[in-house]
Order: C-alpha cells, then sequence, then structure tokens
C-alpha cells in the first residue's frame, strides 16, 4: 500500500527518473528536483515524509559539503522529515558526518533496487511514527555512526548479493552470528535456510557425519539414512562460526568438500553436489595460525575470499549509549517493566568501561540492571561493569565458578587462545574445554 511523500533531490536527471519509477509503487507521492536550491520551496509545499539528498551537485564543488549544508537545512526547515543521503562509496566519510549532523541512514551508489525501497520505506515509517523506541527489530544489525562500522556496512552491501565466500573476523561478543544473518538477509539466497553450526562445539569423530551425512548402517547408532548440514543448507547459507577450532586434519576434509563443491555421506560412495554460500567467522589469528602450522593456508584462501572485521567495542565508543538504550527497551518489555531510561551517571559509566566481552557483555549488563531495578531509572550503581575482568587475583575470587573462569582466562591468555594448548594445561578435554568457555563467556 503507498503511504507517504518522498523528495529525491539529485542533479542527475537519469537517476532521479529511475528513483522516480522504482518508488510509485512505494509512496503516495514522489517529488524530483535538479536543482538543490529548490529544496526549500519543495519542503514547505510538499511537506516530505523523507528525502533522498545527494551528496554532491555539479553547482557546488565535489567534496561533499554541498550536500552537508542542504541536510542542515533540511532538519531546519522540516526537522520531522527523514534525511536518507544518496553518496559514492568513496565518500563513506562523508556519510558518517551526515549521520553525527542528523540524517537517518545512506544508500551507496550504484544502488540495490530493494535495498534503497527498504531503507527509505523505514525511514517513512520512522517520521509516521509506525516504530517505536529505535525503529530495530531484536537481534537486527545495528551498525551505529563510526567510520569503521559504515565502512563496512558498505562492503556487506556489495558483497552480500554475491556467492562469494566470507570471512568474519573479531572478539567474542562483537556481533558476528548477527552480521551473517544480515549478509544472509541481503543475499540471492535470503529465501533459504540459514545454516548455522559452531565447529568447536563439534567433536572430531561426529564432524563427518554432521557435516556431510551418513548412510544406513555406516557405524553402530546409523540406523537410517541422515543428510549432513552441507545438503540441509542447499541453495542457502552455511555458517561455520568458530572455524579457527577446526582440527588440523579434519580442515583437508573441508577444504575437498568445498573445492569439489560435492560431498559423500559416511559409508556411501555417491557424490552429492552441494549449492551453498559458505560464511566462516572466528575470534582467532588465522594468518598468524598458518605461520604456526595449525591452520591450512589452501582453506585460508577458501574461505576468504572477503574478509569483514568487526570491531570491539571499545573502539565504537559512540555507539555504546545508543545499543544499551536498544538493549533496556527490549528487555524492559520482555519483563514488563514500564518504559526505563538510564540515569546521565550510568551512561558515562557504560561510556568508560572497557567492555571486553564486547556487545555481548554489556547486553547481558544492561538485562541485569533491569530485572533487579525497582524503578524506572537505571543508575551507574546498577550497571555491573568489570573493567579488569579476567585479572582479579586468585584470593579476592568468591566461587569456584568464578575461580575457574579466572583460571581459564588466564591460560587463554598465556597460550594466546590456543584452545588444545589450553586444554592440555589444564588437564581437560577440548570438549570440556569449550562448553566451560562457552559457560562463562570467555
Amino acid at each position: 500500500m503507498k503511504k507517504g511523500t518522498i523528495l529525491i533531490a539529485d542533479d542527475n536527471r537519469n537517476v532521479l527518473t529511475a528513483v522516480r519509477m522504482l518508488l510509485e509503487d512505494t509512496f503516495e507521492r514522489v517529488v524530483a528536483v535538479a536543482n538543490p536550491e529548490n529544496i526549500p520551496a519543495r519542503l514547505r509545499d510538499d511537506k516530505p515524509d523523507v528525502v533522498l539528498l545527494d551528496m554532491n551537485f555539479r553547482s557546488g564543488v565535489n567534496n561533499g559539503n554541498e550536500g552537508l549544508f542542504w541536510l542542515r537545512q533540511i532538519k531546519k526547515v522540516r526537522p520531522q522529515a527523514q534525511v536518507v543521503l544518496f553518496t559514492a562509496y568513496a565518500d563513506i566519510e562523508l556519510a558518517v558526518t551526515g549521520i553525527k549532523e542528523g540524517a537517518a541512514d545512506f544508500v551507496v551508489k550504484p544502488f540495490d533496487n530493494a535495498k534503497l525501497t527498504a531503507t527509505l520505506t523505514e525511514a517513512r515509517d520512522k517520521t509516521r511514527g509506525r516504530r517505536g523506541g529505535n525503529g530495530r527489530a531484536a537481534g537486527s544489525m545495528y551498525w551505529g555512526t563510526t567510520l569503521q562500522m559504515l565502512s563496512l556496512r558498505a562492503m556487506v552491501e556489495k558483497v552480500a548479493a554475491t556467492d562469494a565466500n566470507i570471512l568474519i573476523t573479531g572478539e567474542n561478543g562483537t556481533g558476528k552470528e548477527v552480521l551473517t544473518n544480515e549478509i544472509h538477509r541481503l543475499s540471492l539466497r535470503a529465501d533459504k535456510m540459514l545454516l548455522p553450526i559452531d565447529m568447536g562445539a563439534i567433536t572430531d569423530t561426529l564432524f563427518e557425519s554432521e557435516l556431510f551425512g551418513h548412510v544406513k548402517g555406516a557405524f553402530t547408532d546409523a540406523h537410517a539414512d541422515k543428510p549432513g548440514k552441507f545438503e540441509l543448507a542447499e541453495g542457502g547459507t552455511l555458517f561455520l562460526d568458530e572455524i579457527g577450532n577446526l582440527g588440523y586434519a579434519l580442515q583437508a576434509k573441508l577444504l575437498t568438500a568445498l573445492q569439489r563443491r560435492s560431498i559423500v555421506r559416511v559409508g556411501g560412495s555417491k557424490p552429492i553436489p552441494i549449492d551453498v554460500r559458505l560464511v566462516c567467522a572466528t575470534n582467532r589469528d588465522l594468518d598468524r595460525m598458518v605461520a604456526e602450522g595449525s591452520f591450512r593456508e589452501d582453506l585460508l584462501f577458501r574461505i576468504n575470499t572477503i574478509c569483514l572485521h568487526l570491531p570491539p567495542l571499545r573502539q565504537r565508543r559512540e555507539d555504546i549509549t545508543q545499543l544499551a538504550r536498544m538493549f533496556l527497551d527490549r528487555y524492559a518489555a520482555m519483563y514488563n517493566k514500564p518504559p526505563m531510561s538510564f540515569a546521565p551517571a550510568a551512561e558515562a559509566k557504560m561510556k568508560a568501561l572497557p567492555w571486553y566481552g564486547n556487545i555481548r557483555e554489556l547486553q547481558h549488563a544492561v538485562e541485569k540492571a533491569v530485572i533487579l531495578s525497582d524503578g524506572t531509572t537505571i543508575t551507574a550503581d546498577d550497571i555491573d561493569g568489570n573493567p579488569a575482568r579476567g585479572e582479579k587475583p586468585i584470593d579476592e575470587v568468591q566461587t569456584i565458578d568464578e575461580m575457574e573462569s579466572r583460571l581459564i582466562a588466564k591460560t587463554m591468555r598465556d597460550c594466546e587462545g590456543n584452545l588444545s594448548q589450553v586444554a592440555q594445561r589444564l588437564g581437560v578435554s577440548r570438549q570440556t574445554l569449550y562448553n566451560k568457555i562457552k559457560k562463562y563467556g570467555l
């Protein structure tokens, strides 16, 4: 159903024509101007819900300053309108500046029709109050306003529609699975399955059966044919999380399947063609592992067509407050609390903490504060953030779980993340170690 009015400002008349035709089925009115001097009049007369604003016009210097000027004018004349910036890939830094000055979003040229329509529709709905709070669904990707993240977003939008294999790197808790969901959503395989596999949780003996499947009678408990994850994800996206934890011998079997684009079930002999888009993720330095001989270089080449790095939260502190508010709204609703807010001191404390567990740790801290709070304002004392995480002396530890968590964290640092060495030093199996790492959020 068509709703709302959009104003498009771009000096390229071919772009104006193409975008107008694209949006005529989405907006009630589509107004276009090639000369930015006409923007104020159109704002007053047409009262648009959304403005799609080009960052460069031929009448001015091509460094984005004119686009920023007109962004400021739009916010003065019609502050309730959502402004979406139209920019080239090389001008992502300008988009960052624009968002900090009040723009709602940006779209990179050359644009994808579906992405442009979705972005402008979301902006229209925000103006019309059809989405509460921050307007984002739980679990959706929050990009924030930093240059790092918006450059990453532009890259994702360029590569998502391809079938290129993607490797996502970043510390625990930075949102690698959420980013994978976003890539799948933007891909040509979005109507198919996204199947996540935690590689660290699969034992060596079950690896082939889990990924490639097995035939009846292949081993003692194989009572029937069973398809593996590659077959189940056919036509969709296969997400191999914690790929750095895969044993060296098993890496060769994965590589063979990727190279041949086919698998053979355990106990079978018939090759089965596979058609999946592969996304892998790790918090480990795979280049260093290759140099050390613990990760195959040929497999790294195969999974690393495009590498996307998620920065730690401490490198994007300006996003902490908005992320925290998103979690606050989510958990207040989940736990049937009235609308809640943060005291200024609480926001200052959150921005100052290092958040070594990144977004996941911030999320858990806000959830805990919501559960324990008796009022509607979260104070600084309600925020449980430990800036010395992993460094507390053993003689100050309060519980056995805390002692175990500290010991594992220290050993992981000493072994530089090599889980095989950590397990050996602690005298436990890799699987037991991995379960404890998950339990303590290390």
